[in-house]
């Protein structure tokens, strides 16, 4: 059978993965920004995933047909409606109340749901907790569709794995969970990663387990993420160096090697609480998971409580002070910002009644201030603070001299531990 695959959600994962498909096959990118999609045919993506170069060589200036390749992103439904294998790349964060959202999740599946044909594969890559694709998503492509589930179409799940801005571990260079709704269907997907996943794939025997290997690999990190900021906050008492006692236990060679932070983005924060929730369907309360989860949460707080405790031993008069923040995306060197724990620090500081100038070169200041109600400055706001704080380390950070910017009893505390340890007074 021949392919043409439609692409759901353009963000960090389809964007990356709808170019990788397209080296070989006819490739529809849909996503409802019509500025998003616009941007992306004239060859700029605004996450940064695809260099312009990579992506303007992959486009194409109209719907690619069955045994031709390229892509083309469009918000036109009509244009997804030849597809007939259809993956769903869509976000799926948490409310306020740390509750797992499904809303991107079931309106993808509603958009599926009006243009797929008899003999399509439908296919979710978002993490969603075990059970989410065959009792949440296809009943509504179901009933959109009028279509039957496992006769007349068919469903996958394959765990996106992309780590934004890592140019190293591409989407082509991680191993891919597969599966299928069906034996012949797990084979038909399995088969369809492989023929552009280099890294090779793993077909898992069922949905529900290849969807809960998604949601506990970054569970395992939060776990082990969050033992160490306990131990962070444990030596900082003791007076002992934190970032000292784990280079002397990474000596041994079965010590896992995680350093204590701030936990956010769009996985390792969210994902635990999508495990959680089905637990406690089930009648189990997930202990260490939601335990890692308010030890990790709590970080933001800790930071920024951390640094006026040092301005006081200082004599810094705190009220009034000014004080720098580097960084607020999730992570280093990209513009990611969702689910940003700087925020929490930047919150905890303005309680103390302190200016706070956030400073990161990466972010689009009118996109901050639109989720986070926060201003950003781009350019490197020089002047004299009475305290640092480096939340990201972002390369561009690692010239600036930031003791010259410090008043003489100013405080410079390092939250991700790459600054000379001489020249900070404090740090995770």
């Amino acid at each position: 059978m021949e392919i043409k695959i439609a692409i759901i959600g353009l963000g960090y994962v389809g964007l990356p993965l709808a170019r990788l498909f397209s080296t070989k096959y006819p490739v529809v990118g849909f996503d409802v920004n019509q500025v998003r999609v616009q941007a992306l045919m004239k060859g700029v993506d605004a996450t940064l995933e695809v260099d312009s170069e990579v992506l303007q060589s992959a486009l194409t200036s109209q719907v690619p047909v069955f045994g031709s390749k390229g892509l083309f992103c469009t918000a036109s439904l009509e244009d997804i409606r030849g597809c007939n294998y259809f993956i769903v790349t869509v976000p799926t964060p948490v409310d306020a109340h740390n509750n797992p959202d499904l809303t991107p999740l079931i309106k993808a599946s509603e958009t599926v749901g009006k243009v797929i044909r008899p003999g399509a594969i439908v296919i979710y890559e978002s993490t969603v907790y075990p059970g989410v694709t065959e009792e949440k998503c296809v009943p509504v492509v179901e009933k959109v569709s009028g279509l039957t589930f496992n006769k007349d179409f068919f469903a996958g799940y394959s765990p996106e794995r992309i780590n934004p801005g890592d140019k190293e571990h591409t989407v082509e260079k991680i191993k891919k969970v597969t599966s299928g709704s069906t034996p012949e269907t797990g084979q038909k997907v399995d088969a369809l990663y492989r023929s552009v996943i280099i890294a090779g794939t793993h077909l898992a025997p069922t949905i529900r387990v290849a969807e809960a290997a998604k949601v506990i690999e970054n569970s395992q990190r939060d776990i082990n993420i969050a033992f160490v900021n306990e131990l962070a906050k444990i030596f900082n008492r003791m007076d002992i160096d934190t970032q000292a006692v784990l280079e002397a236990a990474a000596t041994k060679w079965n010590f896992l090697p995680f350093k204590p932070g701030l936990v956010g983005g769009h996985c390792i924060g969210v994902d635990p609480y999508y495990l959680a929730q089905k637990a406690q369907e089930y009648g189990y309360h997930p202990e260490i998971i939601l335990a890692g989860r308010r030890m990790n949460d709590g970080m933001g707080e800790y930071v920024a409580n951390q640094v006026v405790r040092l301005m006081l031993k200082k004599g810094v008069q705190v009220v009034g002070s000014n004080i720098l923040l580097l960084g607020f995306t999730f992570k280093e060197n990209c513009p990611d910002v969702r689910n940003t724990k700087v925020i929490d620090i930047v919150h905890t500081l303005n309680d103390y009644n302190v200016h706070v100038t956030i400073f990161d070169p990466w972010v689009n200041p009118d996109d901050v201030q639109h989720a986070y109600q926060v201003d950003v400055v781009t350019e490197f706001p020089k002047a004299q603070y009475d305290a640092i704080i480096l939340a990201v380390a972002h390369q561009s950070f690692s010239t600036l001299n930031l003791t010259a910017y410090l008043k003489e009893t100013g405080v410079l505390y390092d939250v991700k531990s790459v600054l000379d340890s001489k020249l900070v007074d404090g740090r995770l």
